[in-house]
């Protein structure tokens, strides 16, 4: 499995409890009432979307072809 870092913008709520953003997705956003909270809702968060984009991408099938000059 790859290992792969994301840079993480958190914001501490003046009501309490902190709001996480991925820089890199921005499509990634999350709360948690702790810093631990946000860290594993965050992770949470970037794993669906990277596995909705790979998804996404994922070729239906496959052509091998070959081309003599």
């Amino acid at each position: 499995m790859e290992t792969r870092k994301f840079t993480i913008q958190v914001i501490k709520s003046s009501e309490g409890g902190y709001t996480g953003r991925c820089l890199e997705l921005p499509a990634a956003i999350s709360e948690g009432d702790t810093l631990e909270e946000l860290e594993a809702n965050m992770k949470e968060v970037v794993s669906l979307i990277l596995e909705s984009i790979e998804e996404k991408t994922k070729p239906d099938q496959k052509i091998i072809i070959e081309i003599t000059n």
